[in-house]
Parts: C-alpha cells; structure tokens; sequence
C-alpha cells in the first residue's frame, strides 16, 4: 500500500503585526497551517523551522506523535522557546492535515469534544486609565463577559508606597462600573519582583479579581509556595514554560491555580493536551495564553474543547499589540471565531477549521515585520520588566 500524506513542501509566511505562519503540503495538495513564533524572535524561529525541514520532508504527515519525539528528541539539546516554537507550528500544521484528510475537526482526533462552546475573554490594556472604561464597554458590548489587564507598568524592585496606591485604580473603576457582572484577569506581566507581590495583593484583592497572571516571573517560580499561601485570589502561570517537564515542578508543588501555556510555544497540540492531562491530575484549571494570530488561537480552542479542566481562552481580538492589521485579517471564515454571549461555538470544519487567506498572506510578506517588545527603564536608567 502507497503511503499516504508524504510532507512535499514547507514555506513560511512573515507577516504584520508580529506573526509568522507554515504551510506544509502534501503530495496529496492537503495543507496544514500552523503558527511557530516567538514574539520579537520570528526570524530565529523560521531559521529553526527550516533546520527541521530534513526530518519532515518525505515522511508521513500522518505520524504526528513520531514526529514530534524526533523533533523533540532528535538533538542533544531539547526545550527553549525557540525550538519548541518551531515544533509548535509544525505540529498545529500536521494536525491541520490529518483533520482534513480524514474530513473530521482536530479535536475529535483528540478524542471528542467535552463541550459545545468554549468561554473566551480578551485584552483591555490597563496601563491607561482614561480609555479603560471606554475599552471595557466596547469588549462587553462585542459579547466579551471577561476581560484582562496589565497590572502595572514598569516597576522598581521596590516600588514607592504611589505606584503601590496606582496599581488598583484602574480595577477599581472597573468594579465600580461593572459590579460583578464582568470578570477581570490582572496580569503582573513577571514585572512585578517578589518583594512587592504580596503588597500588590493587599491593594488588589478587595475588588476580585479572577486571577493574577505571572505574579513573577518563570524563572523565579520558588517565590509562588510564599505568594500562593498569602492570597485567596487564583494564581496562574505558564506562557513562558515549554513543555510538560517545565511544568512539573509547579504542578507538584501545588502553587499554581491555573496554567497558561501557549499553543505556539509550549509543543503545539499535542503537547499542551499532555500539559493539560497533567494539570487535571493535579485539579488544576486550564486557560491556554494566546496573544497571537488565528491558527495559535484555533488550536488552543481544540485543546480547549477536549479538556474538562479548561475554563477560558484569551484570545487577540482587537489586542494592542495588532497594529494595522488584526485577528481575522488573514482569514477567510472569520465567523468561525465569532463571540456569542462571551463563548465561540464549537467548529465545525475539518482540521483546526480555519482556511487561510493565502493571498492577503503573500501580500502581508512583503511588508514583513521586525516586532520587539519595547525596552522599559527605571527613573534612575536602571532596566525594568516589560
């Protein structure tokens, strides 16, 4: 028997904002689309996904889960986001595939869906108290029930007692607007370092937030047993970990509310289904990072779709980050991502659902982009988190 979904071809497409997509196709012409980048590092990531080309191209699109142990394991030296990225969109892509050639959606290779609609919520800014309100109402009136914010803007190591008063203005605004009828994600952005969490936490809680993100940052994940003990408020983590073993330690730790990886830089579907299974074990919630392009977003819907512990999806609808062009700008059934009463309906289509508009990508390549998260500085010069 002739093998079938032998990998032909791979092109990357670069594009405005800050995103870059895959193209893997076929010897049958069955496309897969995936989205493998790093924010402020695509050019490396393309570079790595083009490194990887030997082991794809000539076999079967059809073996994703050989596929990514070869990817994973086939070098000396594994993890990081830049490699892991790479095999994300890889992975999104050959997903997309095997969907399409089976006519079925991805998540019902994932085993079937646990759910009928997936909550969503998206982003309001924050560091801007003027237009937050005005943001806010735009997103409830889109169908947005939830929202999230920075918590802050640039901080020092230790912060004066004005910065610490600022910090819940602008939720407290929003509690005094809304009431309790709007849930609000605060994002610490790990700018926040440890010695001033717990002071943050003291001004925050009384207005409830749904959750405090990246209290600090990855690498100083030990300081969460002290902050997790201090606080009734959910704390999550997760966009800047990349595999399941970056995980682990956390989950059996039990410091973390909710994970947050991201389905363009933690392995792709199948690892962040492995990530996701890990964390129900451990009765932790599931609410994929996601402030990237549509195909990022629609595989963490799959993932979503098929995981009992995930509770809600962030998505870039309108994100500050999308400057000149947004979300659905590439894509040609942009319905498919439609907010009804705060939840996108589960797909329909084939694959991951999403059909690309390859023409507007082509034209989108030739701007291009060189996305950098800005460079932040104290009032004495000192470098701050971003």
């Amino acid at each position: 028997m002739k093998e079938q979904l032998i990998i032909e071809k791979i092109e990357l497409f670069k594009v405005p904002p800050r995103w870059l997509f895959v193209k893997v196709t076929t010897r049958e012409g069955i496309i897969g689309w995936g989205e493998p980048v790093v924010e402020g590092k695509a050019d490396t990531v393309a570079a790595c996904v083009m490194e990887l080309q030997q082991y794809l191209i000539g076999k079967s699109a059809s073996n994703i889960e050989d596929i990514w142990q070869i990817l994973y394991r086939g070098g000396f030296y594994r993890g990081g986001p830049i490699l892991m990225s790479a095999i994300s969109g890889i992975d999104q892509a050959l997903w997309d595939i095997k969907g399409k050639f089976l006519g079925v959606p991805v998540y019902d290779l994932l085993g079937g869906a646990v759910r009928h609609k997936m909550k969503m919520y998206c982003w309001i800014g924050g560091d801007h108290p003027e237009v937050l309100l005005e943001q806010a109402h735009e997103k409830v009136k889109a169908g947005f029930q939830a929202v999230k914010m920075n918590a802050t803007g640039g901080m020092d190591w230790i912060s004066t007692l004005k910065d610490v008063k600022l910090v819940a203005n602008n939720i407290r605004l929003l509690r005094e607007e809304f009431g309790s009828d709007l849930d609000i994600g605060l994002d610490f952005h790990g700018r926040v370092h440890k010695g001033m969490v717990k002071r943050l936490i003291d001004e925050l809680a009384p207005y409830e937030p749904m959750f405090i993100e990246e209290p600090v940052l990855s690498e100083n994940n030990d300081a969460l047993k002290h902050i997790y003990s201090y606080t009734s408020i959910p704390i999550a983590t997760g966009e800047r970990m990349f595999s399941r073993w970056d995980f682990k330690k956390i989950l059996e730790e039990g410091v973390v509310d909710i994970i947050q990886p991201d389905l363009s830089h933690a392995g792709g579907i199948s690892e962040v289904r492995r990530i996701a299974t890990m964390a129900e074990a451990y009765d932790v919630a599931l609410a994929p990072h996601c402030p990237l392009g549509p195909i990022s977003l629609a595989s963490a819907l799959h993932v979503d779709f098929v995981s009992a512990n995930a509770f809600i999806q962030e998505n870039s609808i309108g994100i500050h980050y999308n400057q000149g062009f947004d979300l659905l700008d590439y894509v040609l059934n942009p319905e498919i991502f439609d907010i009804r009463d705060g939840y996108i309906e589960l797909f329909q289509k084939p694959g991951l659902g999403v059909e690309m508009n390859e023409e507007k990508l082509r034209e989108g390549q030739k701007i291009g982009h060189n996305w950098a998260n800005p460079i932040w500085r104290g009032s004495d010069g000192n470098f701050t988190e971003w």
